[in-house]
């Protein structure tokens, strides 16, 4: 429907904690999720929170078949996600760099579990529920935090791994997954 201005880094509206979608398969929430999908690809997303374009609701979209910005991750399935709920299934955690549509331009390395559960429902209301791990775990992890208003640098554990892609990895035009 419309590629969406993303909002960035220091926009006090991804700090705000996400409310809950309340109605389903409503004209309203097909554009939103229409919209965050046209914005994810316009901009080589594999993943947007409505929070990232402004919108104050518990909704993600995420999926990749391949991506430039990560070139080395597996696929995962396009999903469209609301109102979730993540459990861990493993208290292994690892780190992996990540980068995010609202901060252009930077990576860091962040500690995520390796095995979790999904669950929440589609656009239409449909509940759902997905156990994943790898880059799947990492993507649906980064995302829901869009939810909760947290940021990745926020996670990060040593600043030394948090900086520009072209200086942290100049030999790569987006750096590693």
């Amino acid at each position: 429907m419309a590629i969406r201005d993303l909002l960035r880094m220091g926009d006090s509206r991804l700090l705000q904690v996400a409310e809950k979608v309340a109605a389903f398969d409503t004209p309203e929430l097909h554009a939103l999720v229409a919209d965050l999908i046209d914005t994810m690809r316009a901009n080589d997303g594999v993943g947007l929170a409505a929070p990232q374009i402004g919108v104050n609701l518990q909704v993600v979209v995420f999926g990749v078949e391949r991506n430039p910005r990560y070139p080395d991750a597996e696929a995962v399935p396009f999903t469209v996600l609301a109102n979730p709920v993540l459990t861990v299934m493993s208290e292994e955690i690892e780190e992996g760099w990540e980068g995010c549509l609202s901060l252009p331009g930077l990576r860091g390395k962040v500690p995520r579990h390796t095995r979790l559960r999904y669950s929440g429902f589609d656009q239409y209301g449909h509940p759902f529920s997905r156990e994943v791990c790898g880059f799947h775990a990492r993507v649906a992890q980064h995302e829901t935090d869009h939810l909760w208003g947290i940021l990745y640098p926020r996670r990060i554990r040593d600043l030394r791994n948090f900086g520009f892609t072209d200086v942290l990895f100049p030999e790569r035009r987006d750096g590693p997954e």
